[in-house]
């Protein structure tokens, strides 16, 4: 999601060229979506290194294979800092290659690699890249395009859950890493404080998620509607743009409220907020350190965007960033 501006001002640079996206097997509905980019998609089976998969040895040599002998004019590297996946693009035996590295480490070609900006957000990074390679950015904004399928979906969970539109909240507890998990129990409090505002409560996950959502369902006083493992990315796009606000841990679904405009409160446990939060202070709280942060704080961020106090930026941070690491 977060590359999605750079994607944006690549193909607005390159109009006519095909841009091919590599990357794990979820990525695939991601190219169909965003299709006015990106017009191919090849499943990326892991490399040795690679935290987010287990690599696939036996399926490396015919990955290489593949993308070699699309005689690429230029392949991006955008995984990181390159550390590890410089060698690899390497290999794709592309004409020409760009990306980021880190000084003092492997730097492939010093006119097309950028030092990797560690200080800026993860969206303003990758831009920094097309703009060091001559590319107007195109804006900041992100975007999530929802298409008929989405919709009929939502209206499907609408009509089975009688949902009333922009009079629920949508409570997100999953995190693909452990350590990003805020307690079901809070959620759970959270929750409870939602209904006391009149809201329906909405649980999402994905389906490994579910015994997640159960959790904070089976802690609630009030009744949830518990949709994990019932929507698809789309799906859960559609139910975000009919919502009221997002409440979630610094996961997937908080890029996509951030690229529809519908607020949240972002709870930030063990990621850098300075790198992954959005950006608009008046759509979207940030809660830092949140391991010690209690639901009551969390509540107080939705009664600001759902009553519209006004808050200093100097009694935000000093809500949000009281507990530091």
């Amino acid at each position: 999601m977060c590359s999605v501006p750079a994607f944006k001002t690549l193909r607005a640079a390159f109009p006519d060229a095909l841009i091919t996206l590599t990357g794990l097997s979820w990525s695939r509905t991601f190219v169909e979506r965003f299709s006015e980019y990106l017009d191919e998609f090849i499943e990326f089976p892991g490399f040795p290194g690679f935290p987010e998969k287990e690599a696939q040895i036996e399926q490396i040599p015919s990955f290489l294979l593949e993308v070699q002998g699309r005689k690429y004019d230029l392949a991006f590297q955008m995984q990181g800092s390159g550390a590890i996946s410089n060698p690899l693009v390497m290999l794709f035996g592309a004409d020409k290659n760009a990306g980021f590295y880190l000084p003092g480490q492997y730097c492939p070609d010093s006119e097309r690699f950028l030092s990797y900006p560690v200080h800026e957000t993860e969206v303003v990074r990758h831009l920094r890249l097309m703009e060091f390679l001559g590319l107007p950015s195109q804006g900041e904004h992100l975007e999530f395009p929802l298409c008929t399928q989405d919709w009929e979906e939502f209206h499907e969970h609408q009509a089975k859950y009688d949902l009333p539109s922009n009079n629920y909240a949508v409570i997100h507890p999953g995190a693909r890493s452990l350590d990003r998990r805020w307690p079901v129990e809070w959620f759970a409090n959270v929750g409870d404080g939602l209904a006391e505002r009149g809201l329906r409560v909405v649980l999402t996950g994905v389906a490994e998620e579910t015994h997640l959502t159960e959790a904070v369902a089976s802690h609630m006083k009030a009744p949830a509607i518990n949709l994990a493992g019932q929507t698809s990315l789309g799906g859960i796009g559609a139910l975000l743009s009919a919502s009221r606000l997002l409440v979630s841990n610094d996961t997937g679904v908080s890029h996509i409220a951030d690229a529809l405009d519908i607020p949240s409160v972002v709870l930030f446990t063990a990621s850098d907020p300075a790198r992954w939060a959005p950006q608009n202070s008046a759509l979207h709280r940030v809660v830092a350190w949140a391991t010690t942060a209690m639901p009551q704080t969390v509540l107080d961020q939705v009664d600001q965007l759902l009553f519209k106090e006004t808050v200093s930026d100097y009694q935000i941070f000093t809500n949000t960033i009281e507990h530091p690491v």
